[in-house]
């Protein structure tokens, strides 16, 4: 049996979704309620108090963690303690090239490597999905903000990160590895809106807002560390974070899918 934390989040629930269609049994974890595919079920539970996991992990094989809650510790201990022996991290690729500002993450990594469990850790790139901050004014105003609005990075599909991770948590070989996964090309703000537009068949009017309009925008559900880190990343991205990388082709055998697959997928969310 396979454990999904996060199990209601863009990558969770893909997740659940893929592993319940191999055949495989499956316990979806998330705070919320939540339905779940034929051949899965549904444990309640917050990560934040990892004595609320026990009956979700008995008898489970392997653990697709989040990062969540702050005792990482805590939750690996039960897992070993209920004979899982391999945990699939998935983490961000900030620990990678902002160590100082992706602490947290990060302390769930280190948490998974001497965890004395079979590990892999999966450091995404931004998601694709972030473009549904975009979905109430496009589907209002045909309008979307963002700043930064012709510098590139390779944003990922979640379902690309699901699958990796269904993978990786079914297949051997990926024990003590960390894959940076991200999309297949560098895409703008302003493309991705051109994109998202395409897909509904009608123009969205992309504005770009200043620095200190997305930064305090953002300071309203992130802490402050955090925000400045993403907006470094936005507005001014490391040469390690513009290099799409290789790995969702390797483990899949397939390109990486682009951000106009995304948005052809989800465009009913936007109109």
């Amino acid at each position: 049996m396979i454990v999904v934390t996060g199990a209601t989040g863009n990558v969770g629930q893909e997740l659940v979704r893929i592993l319940a269609a191999a055949g495989e049994q499956v316990t979806a974890v998330s705070r919320r309620p939540a339905e779940v595919p034929e051949g899965a079920r549904h444990h309640q539970a917050d990560l934040a108090e990892p004595q609320g996991l026990r009956p979700a992990l008995e008898g489970a094989d392997a653990l697709f963690l989040i990062v969540a809650g702050d005792n990482p510790q805590g939750i690996l201990d039960r897992a070993r303690a209920a004979g899982i022996g391999r945990v699939v991290l998935l983490s961000s690729q900030g620990v990678g090239t902002r160590p100082e500002v992706y602490r947290h993450p990060a302390e769930f990594e280190a948490a998974v490597r001497r965890s004395g469990l079979e590990w892999t850790v999966l450091r995404s790139g931004g998601l694709n999905s972030n473009a549904f901050a975009w979905a109430e004014t496009i589907r209002m105003r045909r309008t979307a903000m963002a700043p930064f609005g012709d510098v590139g990075l390779p944003t990922v599909d979640p379902a690309d990160v699901a699958e990796v991770a269904a993978a990786v948590l079914r297949e051997p070989g990926h024990g003590g590895r960390t894959y940076e996964l991200t999309g297949p090309v560098l895409t703008t703000p302003r493309e991705r809106v051109e994109a998202i537009g395409a897909a509904l068949g009608e123009p969205v009017r992309f504005v770009e807002q200043s620095r200190e309009e997305a930064r305090a925008q953002m300071l309203g559900f992130m802490p402050e560390p955090v925000v400045e880190g993403t907006l470094g990343i936005l507005g001014a991205p490391l040469p390690a974070e513009l290099v799409p990388s290789p790995a969702v082709e390797r483990i899949l055998g397939r390109p990486a899918r682009p951000f106009t697959d995304w948005a052809a997928r989800f465009a009913p969310a936007f109109r």
